[in-house]
């Protein structure tokens, strides 16, 4: 028994498990992309501004994850409406889903495998 829990606490710790908040929703793209479209959503790329300026999604708004001045800025939007979240491959826009949604954020859309899975 003991043994058992050894093993699992020792894979966990070395392959690490990603905890879900109840009010992160991961999306498909096409899920992602019918909830934005007509729609007056939150909608934030969490890349950098050199990834943002080489293409994004329309009516995306750039908040650089690795900004100084990230929390704030997300502390600007409106914690009571849908907040759509993307970065490059999902990484990213996972840890920023987390961050807004410590912040009180009720309603949180990541898109699953981020811009790299994103076709207009």
């Amino acid at each position: 028994m003991s043994n058992n829990i050894i093993m699992m606490a020792l894979f966990s710790f070395l392959f690490g498990s990603k905890v879900q908040n109840a009010n992160i929703k991961v999306l498909a793209p096409n899920e992602f992309k019918k909830q934005i479209t007509n729609h007056s959503v939150q909608l934030i790329d969490v890349r950098t501004a050199n990834e943002f300026k080489s293409g994004h999604i329309k009516k995306a708004n750039n908040i650089d994850f690795f900004s100084s001045s990230f929390i704030a800025q997300l502390e600007k939007l409106d914690k009571q409406k849908p907040v759509y979240v993307y970065c490059r491959s999902g990484n990213r826009s996972n840890k920023a889903a987390n961050q807004l949604a410590k912040m009180g954020f009720v309603e949180i859309y990541d898109l699953k495998g981020g811009f790299l899975n994103w076709k207009e």
